[in-house]
């Protein structure tokens, strides 16, 4: 359904145009704004807000966006008005990010259905926290030793304690991301936190970062003075570019070569400067659009 347009809106007045724009942001703070066209539909068909209100919670965005309800519905158990369905899961929320659970791990609407659907008060979510942070204390110091060994906090523990099917994979994301900064300095390059990220959401283990970055500090610097000495600009973030994400970015004065393409020019021209036969390979890097990653 189309969003409705400034003009739409504008046709509306008084007590019309009032109901319009309270209801659109009632429904708003609940994440439903896609409702708005629906809403304006009732609005020019004369409907009061009241009714507005209950025809909306007949919506399937409503339906899903509080889809704890419906759970609730089929236990026979009454439902939630939304002021006190969103207080519950903030209430949930808040007792997670106390308890340093990482980002990811239950802070979508969608993680709490179940929760809300099964009447979990927030006060039993606290106390089933606190459990699983216990474990973290009680568990055999062998799997502690391990799941530390993984790079995980505390907070990532209590979250795996509390759920390994949903925190497995964050966590081993996370400690995945730990790894390849581990490589990358290791081997006496920087770490940058986001880049690192990058490669373990693209499925770089640790073992392929150290030889990568082992590469990298081998032939970044011979290959920057190369490019130097022809005029060109080699960055570090090319050269990761080239050794991890082959035939991604342009270089090149055309900017026809990909990262990984460019390097091997650069390669080639350093062979044959060291082989002194420095003119052909002016040349064919020339005619290949030897230059900068755009």
């Amino acid at each position: 359904m189309t969003t409705p347009t400034d003009t739409t809106v504008a046709g509306l007045s008084g007590a019309n145009r009032d109901a319009y724009t309270a209801l659109t942001n009632m429904f708003d703070s609940y994440g439903l704004s896609t409702l708005a066209p629906d809403i304006l539909n009732y609005v020019q068909q004369g409907y009061s807000s009241d009714t507005i209100s209950v025809l909306l919670q007949n919506t399937a965005a409503y339906k899903q966006r509080f889809a704890g309800n419906q759970q609730r519905l089929k236990a026979g158990l009454p439902v939630l008005s939304p002021a006190n369905y969103l207080a519950t899961e903030d209430a949930y929320r808040q007792s997670m990010r106390a308890a340093g659970l990482p980002s990811g791990f239950y802070d979508s609407p969608t993680d709490f259905t179940n929760f809300i659907g099964a009447d979990v008060s927030p006060t039993e979510m606290n106390s089933r926290i606190q459990l699983a942070a216990q474990a973290t204390v009680t568990a055999s110091p062998q799997y502690t030793a391990a799941l530390k060994d993984m790079g995980l906090s505390s907070g990532d523990m209590t979250a795996y304690f509390l759920d390994p099917t949903k925190a497995l994979p964050i966590l081993q994301q996370q400690a995945n991301t730990a790894a390849i900064g581990a490589s990358a300095l290791a081997t006496g390059n920087a770490f940058d936190q986001g880049y690192a990220t990058t490669l373990a959401q693209s499925g770089i283990t640790g073992s392929q970062a150290l030889q990568g970055y082992g590469q990298i500090a081998n032939e970044y610097g011979s290959l920057q003075q190369a490019a130097q000495q022809y005029g060109q600009n080699y960055t570090y973030g090319q050269e990761e570019q080239a050794v991890f994400q082959p035939g991604t970015g342009n270089a090149g004065s055309g900017g026809e070569l990909d990262a990984a393409t460019f390097q091997q020019r650069l390669a080639s021209w350093q062979r044959a400067n060291t082989n002194g036969t420095l003119g052909a390979a002016q040349q064919g890097l020339a005619r290949h659009g030897g230059g900068q990653l755009t």
